[in-house]
């Protein structure tokens, strides 16, 4: 008959095996488990969804379908910040003292010099936004703008500890050719008894070149992909002595992301790749 268990562990189960390079197993019976051979089982996600779960902020049950929705929309007791966050405030509570706080909040009534001093790290993840918001615009404008879709697939090293790492098929960008390789946790030796992962890059060059090759370049989400990765543009100047870029980090929102896609036959993405003219 088998056995159940969530989304989220089901994956995790899946990117250890990866890691390992091993195949995964069912925590319960050791038999393997895979993608092909475990299926969704609408008949309990349905049980589920009608049984009670307790609010994380209220406490109260109420029917696991609809506690997402409490809990995000509903819930009195949601913690929620002051109005006056921007300019310094760090209060957070439940919504239904908000009210009453913002009324008697110092901040307002704070001089200009102090409110100043507050605004100085909204304005520098303002200025952090503007400057890629301004780099993409300027890269946009160069001549020689390239992308290719690619797929990462999971390789094992020769040495006598088999690391993990993953590689693409080599490309063609600019008359050269190339390929982006991708490790775990920085290549450290068991990556599995982590729980905090996450997958660095770097492009390679692989053909010869005659002339310097500044670029820029990033990962995104293509159209064969359903990749969760935020804007992160890195530079490298290529040359015939310098034919491998730093390795990069995929800017993935959090762990469960980077379980995600260590779980899956191999990582979809978009490259895009900028030159800078001569």
């Amino acid at each position: 008959m088998g056995h159940l268990m969530c989304a989220g562990c089901f994956t995790h189960l899946l990117a250890d095996g990866r890691l390992r390079d091993q195949n995964a197993t069912c925590p319960n019976c050791r038999t393997e488990i895979s993608k092909n051979n475990s299926s969704r089982n609408l008949a309990v996600e349905k049980a589920v969804s009608e049984l009670p779960a307790e609010c994380q902020y209220c406490s109260k049950e109420f029917p696991n379908k609809s506690i997402d929705y409490h809990e995000s929309t509903e819930c009195e007791d949601r913690p929620t910040d002051c109005k006056y966050a921007r300019i310094g405030c760090q209060w957070r509570g439940p919504i239904h003292e908000v009210t009453s706080h913002e009324g008697n909040c110092a901040h307002p009534r704070k001089s200009g010099a102090d409110v100043m001093v507050a605004l100085q790290a909204h304005d520098a993840k303002a200025a952090e936004d503007k400057k890629l918001f301004l780099t993409l615009i300027d890269l946009l404008s160069y001549e020689k703008i390239i992308f290719n879709d690619l797929q990462l697939k999971p390789y094992r090293t020769d040495e006598y500890v088999h690391r993990l790492y993953y590689e693409t098929s080599r490309f063609s960008a600019f008359n050269h050719q190339w390929v982006v390789k991708a490790i775990i946790n920085k290549s450290q030796r068991d990556p599995h008894e982590s729980c905090e992962r996450d997958i660095t890059y770097q492009l390679i060059l692989k053909s010869k070149t005659t002339s310097p090759l500044p670029m820029h370049f990033f990962v995104l989400r293509g159209p064969f992909s359903d990749i969760k990765v935020d804007t992160q543009i890195y530079k490298h100047d290529f040359a015939d002595t310098e034919t491998e870029s730093p390795f990069k980090l995929l800017p993935l929102p959090d762990t469960a992301e980077c379980n995600r896609l260590l779980a899956a036959k191999a990582i979809n993405f978009r490259l895009i790749m900028f030159l800078a003219s001569k």
